[in-house]
């Protein structure tokens, strides 16, 4: 049968343009077919934009604890409108030129237009138009999930998705979640003038994570001015004249909460709707589209990658995951999908996840079978030189084998890879990363630091005394 394309991509965000940058150099035909705006939602609601008002906060925050280094405090005059204002300039500015449409086109890819709906195995409606292709990759991407709270919609409420349309931010806040995206848009909303309250429903804020370290987050933010309530269930939303009010209880206890703005970042959800799935025999979950280990859905030449695949929900993975995908395609069982995935709360200090919690790690193996180490920044250098705190924390089983890495120190997120690498090799603290040479003075130094503490821990077992014993005895002085 003869083909349109080799490849025909639906959706163009993170792993569709990832996959749309690698095909063609394959000498592979491509087709990419976008609903909206090319780019998804890592440029336009996701981590570029979060990422440069994050960097617009650091400054106003430092700028008003410069008396920590030395320096006077200087109060920023903030404008969140101008603020905003850049926020959407560096979008723009990206999508002009890796994220455009010419850029694709100069790859030799087909940019198509409209919505697309699967029909079968090898073909696809894109905008009214019958589209044929050896295979298909399904890469459309998430939205922010909204729990169903009485009077929300009709209150209005604020996403990752909304939020950075705003003209500015308004002038107080509730945020109604306490994973990633609540927590470091809580802090940096804050540090921009905001009033913050943060309202989560489980016991710990980023629940995912080592439990002293969020706890250290949790701090860090209250201390510059965020109200955190944990165990909070909230059951109402309604407008309070200019404002809204939230009801609920925390732990049983009944409360009211009043802000301007209302932003909802309880999670995300997989768009399978309109792919046409059920009638192409695509199988689906409440997570997304169901794929193996090469990331093929229930239809062998159909593949499924990034955030609707149900995964992990972040860019890099899904950029792994688009590689992936392309790479069992067109060399059939080269590449398993990835399963160690790091990711980095952008926080100040960053939070850094690789492999196993503690918790996790004992579960899994059983509690005798685990050791953890860990170093706060109290004992860096570096750290002290540049006035910031926080902890490494690493996780092993009784031979010194790396399960776990978890970070909260500036920079984290540059570490964490080179972690989870290290975690996916079975790599041991001692010797592997007691024999590895880091920069001193830098934040990663606390890695040999910490890996000292782990092999004077090691040397004190008794098999290992003997023999220093018998080597104290035989060697000659």
């Amino acid at each position: 049968m003869k083909f349109d394309y080799d490849l025909l991509i639906i959706g163009a965000g993170s792993a569709g343009m990832a996959a749309a940058e690698v095909a063609p150099r394959m000498g592979v035909r491509v087709a990419l077919a976008e609903r909206d705006r090319i780019g998804g939602d890592c440029l336009w609601t996701g981590c570029v934009p979060s990422k440069a008002l994050i960097a617009s906060a650091k400054l106003a925050h430092r700028m008003k604890s410069a008396s920590e280094l030395g320096l006077a405090d200087q109060i920023a005059a903030v404008d969140t409108a101008k603020v905003l204002d850049r926020v959407r300039a560096v979008q723009h500015d990206i999508a002009a030129t890796t994220d455009s449409i010419e850029h694709f086109q100069r790859l030799g890819v087909d940019v198509l237009t409209g919505v697309a709906r699967v029909r079968d195995e090898h073909s696809a409606v894109v905008a009214g138009r019958v589209i044929t292709a050896r295979f298909i990759l399904l890469a459309s991407g998430s939205r922010p999930s909204v729990p169903p709270i009485e009077g929300l919609g009709e209150s209005g409420y604020l996403t990752s998705d909304t939020l950075f349309c705003l003209e500015r931010l308004p002038s107080s806040l509730i945020v109604i979640g306490g994973g990633p995206i609540a927590v470091e848009t809580s802090q940096a909303a804050r540090r921009l003038g905001v009033e913050v309250t943060l309202l989560e429903s489980q016991a710990q804020i980023l629940g995912r994570e080592d439990g002293r370290l969020a706890a250290r987050v949790r701090s860090i933010l209250e201390r510059e001015g965020v109200s955190i309530f944990t165990g909070a269930a909230v059951e109402r939303v309604e407008l309070r004249g200019s404002g809204r009010m939230v009801t609920g209880t925390v732990d049983g206890e009944r409360h009211e909460w009043r802000a301007h703005g209302v932003l909802v970042a309880t999670g995300r959800a997989p768009n399978v709707e309109d792919l046409g799935l059920a009638e192409a025999g695509i199988s689906t979950s409440p997570k997304g589209i169901v794929v193996d280990d090469r990331l093929r859905t229930s239809v062998s030449s159909i593949y499924a990658a990034g955030d609707v695949a149900g995964r992990f929900f972040f860019t890099h993975s899904a950029v792994s995951e688009a590689a992936t995908a392309l790479r069992n395609m067109f060399y059939p069982g080269s590449k398993p999908a990835p399963m160690l995935v790091p990711w980095t709360t952008f926080t100040e200090p960053e939070l850094g996840h690789a492999g196993m919690t503690r918790a996790q790690a004992e579960a899994e193996l059983g509690r005798d079978r685990i050791l953890e180490f860990r170093a706060p920044l109290s004992e860096s250098d570096r750290a002290r030189a540049d006035g910031v705190d926080g902890e490494f924390v690493c996780v092993t089983d009784t031979n010194y084998r790396l399960l776990g890495a978890h970070v909260l120190a500036p920079g984290a997120g540059d570490m964490m890879g080179h972690l989870a690498v290290a975690i996916g090799r079975g790599d041991r603290l001692t010797p592997d990363f007691a024999n590895a040479i880091q920069v001193y003075p830098t934040i990663s130094f606390t890695l040999s630091q910490l890996a000292a503490h782990a092999t004077y821990r090691q040397l004190r077992r008794p098999f290992l005394r003997g023999m220093r014993r018998l080597a104290d005895h035989l060697l000659p002085r």
